[in-house]
């Protein structure tokens, strides 16, 4: 056979980026420094954004269940004659929990800080080369 009846073809860059992308996905991924880097970042931070986020809501659904015993008659179906009282006790309650939340996801913050601090900065000093 000769060269002038063979048939070559390159495909675009675009379909290279696609083979690529579709190939990368059969290979065994290795973790990086920088990955593991992240991750010990992700789980210094998810406790405690789990926290907030749950303990936060909660209490704002308490603080919610208080404001509307007192804005409505809905003590009445409870059995209660007069839901202001109780209501403003809910209420409170629920308040003051939303505003523990912020101190408290602090709190949690700080300890996850601490307990991944030597790890975090080692694997990161590593990465920049000191």
């Amino acid at each position: 056979m000769n060269n002038e009846s063979m048939f070559s073809y390159t495909y675009s860059a675009k379909q290279n980026e696609e083979a690529a992308a579709i190939r990368n996905k059969y290979l065994s991924k290795q973790e990086s420094k920088l990955d593991e880097l992240k991750a010990l970042d992700r789980r210094v931070k998810k406790p405690a954004n789990v926290f907030g986020y749950l303990f936060g809501s909660i209490s704002a659904v308490i603080m919610g269940c208080g404001m509307s015993l007192v804005m409505t008659d809905l003590g009445a179906y409870f059995g209660m004659a007069d839901s202001m009282i109780p209501g403003i006790v809910i209420g409170v309650v629920g308040l003051a929990l939303a505003l523990l939340t912020y101190p408290v996801y602090k709190r949690i913050l700080a300890s996850r800080k601490k307990k991944y601090a030597d790890q975090i900065i080692a694997l990161s000093d590593e990465l920049m080369d000191r």
